[in-house]
This record gives structure tokens, sequence and C-alpha cells, in this order.
């Protein structure tokens, strides 16, 4: 009799940086953008050397950044979001019910969610990335994803993008 094949996780293990409402707040966001067409990836280093939550992209090579923030405290000591921009057509916040909405940016879109899934509260407004950018966004999600994937089949094997 053949034992189980051991279950592997598609998504990075958390690496402690983020409390069970981030994690929480990220599955629900994935589903609600898995339901407007978008594959997304979590994580993503960026060429700036930051680290977006989640990275998704549609089709027609729409590319969308969530940051997700889990509490007030966890906004007020982010400096860094307005450089997800750079990296994205549209820029989103993804948060709990109960976080005042006031304190969020307006030039970001809102996303409200829980564990078990999402709504898009605010639409983000839309900056499109300049094709050279286009192309390399794309192709490092498309490498990391690969990356993780071959990850499942080779654990032992090469090092996540």
């Amino acid at each position: 009799m053949e034992s189980p094949a051991p279950k592997l996780a598609i998504v990075p293990a958390p690496d402690r940086r983020q409390s069970e409402n981030a994690l929480a707040i990220a599955r629900g966001t994935a589903r609600l953008l898995y339901s407007l067409g978008f594959a997304c990836i979590s994580e993503l280093p960026l060429p700036s050397g930051r680290r977006a939550d989640l990275v998704a992209i549609n089709d027609r090579n729409e590319i969308w950044i969530v940051e997700i923030k889990s509490s007030v405290e966890d906004l007020r000591a982010d400096q860094k979001w307005p450089e997800y921009r750079a990296h994205c057509d549209r820029l989103f916040f993804a948060l709990l019910q109960d976080l005042p909405r006031e304190i969020f940016p307006e030039e970001t879109g809102l996303i409200i969610a829980d564990a078990y899934g999402a709504h898009l509260e605010r639409p983000a407004p839309e900056h499109r990335l300049p094709a050279p950018t286009r192309k390399s966004m794309t192709v490092r999600f498309a490498m990391a994803a690969a990356q993780r994937i071959n990850r499942l089949v080779d654990p032992q094997g090469h090092e996540e993008f």
C-alpha cells in the first residue's frame, strides 16, 4: 500500500512577518481577484527591492498590486506604499471591515476582506504602465509563479525568484 503524497503549499510559507489577520486578508483578497479574472501571486519581489503583498495579472495584461493592512498601526508605519505605483496599473489597499476607511489614501482603491472573501469597496484610479515596465513585471510574475510550481516538483531544487 502506497503512502499518501505529502501536501505542499503553492504559496511561500509565512515568514512570520504577517499576522493571522494579514494572512486572512490575503486569502480573501486572492479569492476576489480570481473572481475578477486575475491570477495572483503573493510576496512578489519588485525591481525596486520592495516586496508586494499581492500582485495580480489578467488576460488583458493589467497589473494590480494590493497592499495588505491589518491595523491602523500597520498603515501608519508604512511609508513605502507610494513606490508600488511604479509597478502596477492600479494600486489597492486590502483591509478588514472594522478599520476606518478615511485613513486610507484617496488615490488608491480599497478592498474589504476576511479569510473567506472580499469586495471592492472603492476602485483604484488607473495609471497605465509604460510598455518596458509592463514587460518586466509580466516576466517577473511568470518566473516567480513557475519557480514556485517547480518547487512542488523538486523541493530541493533551485531557490525561489
